[in-house]
């Protein structure tokens, strides 16, 4: 081999390690700035969290404890409340608070801390707000609306010659409840009044 050879040959090789080199040194750079930028968005800006009197969008799916569903939102409209606000039991409420935009969870809420039975919800209607010629009979659903506009929704108990026995409490009293949980959206509430800052997915 000619030593004009054996020197392009060694400059090939210093060229591949340069080479290398130039990439070693991009790579680093590269894992520096993701970890620099990480940092900045985990200590300097904080993820936007759900705390009380924001307004969050949740999609839900509510079990009993055979894991039977009995209610849904998936793949419908997002379920919106005011945390804090009173609008869902305490501890659905509570389970929102502290989670992000997409983080899901899923909670047990025990029958002792979901819908309490109200004797004062049972009472006796007259058959007249009821259809005429309406053949009404026990474990029937009637909706009735009440002075403010809304509806409530009864179970029909029995039915006498004094009117008909109706029960307005809710049909998942005494049930242990399980939810599974996603965040769609938070809407923070502004210092003092209503929400004005929007974090979605």
């Amino acid at each position: 081999m000619k030593k004009s050879e054996k020197l392009k040959g060694k400059e090939k090789v210093a060229a591949h390690k340069r080479q290398y080199k130039m990439v070693g040194i991009a790579a680093a750079i590269l894992v520096i700035v993701i970890a620099v930028i990480a940092i900045y968005f985990v200590f300097v800006v904080p993820p936007v969290v759900v705390a009380a009197g924001d307004t969050v969008n949740v999609t839900y799916t509510l079990m009993f404890d055979n894991k039977t569903v009995y209610q849904t939102n998936v793949n419908t409209s997002p379920f919106t409340f005011t945390v804090g606000g009173g609008q869902v039991l305490p501890g659905f409420d509570e389970a929102v608070r502290g989670m992000k935009v997409n983080e899901e969870k899923t909670v047990m809420i025990p029958a002792d801390q979901g819908y309490v039975y109200n004797p004062d919800l049972v009472a006796i209607v007259p058959k007249s707000l009821f259809q005429e010629n309406q053949t009404i009979y026990p474990g029937e659903k009637a909706y009735f609306q009440s002075t403010s506009g809304s509806v409530i929704p009864v179970v029909v108990l029995n039915v006498t010659n004094a009117g008909v026995a109706v029960d307005g409490n809710n049909p998942l009293v005494g049930q242990n409840l399980t939810f599974d949980i996603k965040i769609d959206s938070i809407q923070k509430a502004a210092a003092g009044s209503s929400a004005t800052t929007t974090a979605t997915s």
